[in-house]
């Protein structure tokens, strides 16, 4: 039924339900598990101006790093399993990079998680995985989280 799962990942807490639901889905399943992060380009462009040309150099390093870090330790978990694991880590907006890689890759089962947050920090901030579910063209499993803030 699933042959491509993506797991998009920003290494959080929380995220660990998220990618149990993805191994065992993969493992299931017998499909190769996608893992990505997005290297969020709103953050890194909010050091990007003359004066903070060498901070936006450490951040974007950092956020990288953070990413390599969080898909290399999914892909551990997920090759102890026994899941056959591809990881990525891509630059720009967090939501249409994932979307992006749906249709690239030709996913055909997303897993997200998604924290449980007030819903003033929703209204300012939106949500990636909401925006995910409303667009992508393949499903979209959430698997929800609650966070303390």
């Amino acid at each position: 039924m699933y042959d491509r799962i993506l797991l998009p990942t920003d290494g959080s807490e929380g995220v660990d339900r998220a990618v149990e639901h993805a191994i065992d889905a993969a493992e299931r399943y017998g499909a190769t598990l996608h893992v990505v992060y997005v290297v969020d380009s709103d953050v890194v462009n909010a050091y990007s101006g003359d004066e903070y040309v060498h901070e936006f150099e450490g951040a974007e390093q950092t956020l990288e790093d953070a990413g390599l870090d969080a898909v290399s330790a999914v892909a551990e978990r997920a090759e102890a399993a026994g899941v056959d694991v591809e990881t990525e880590v891509v630059h720009g907006v967090p939501h249409e990079e994932i979307l992006n890689y749906i249709d690239d890759e030709a996913i055909d089962l997303t897993v997200m998680g998604s924290k449980h947050r007030s819903g003033d920090y929703r209204r300012l901030l939106g949500s990636v995985t909401e925006r995910v579910s409303r667009m992508s063209p393949a499903p979209v499993s959430i698997v929800k989280t609650t966070v303390s803030e």
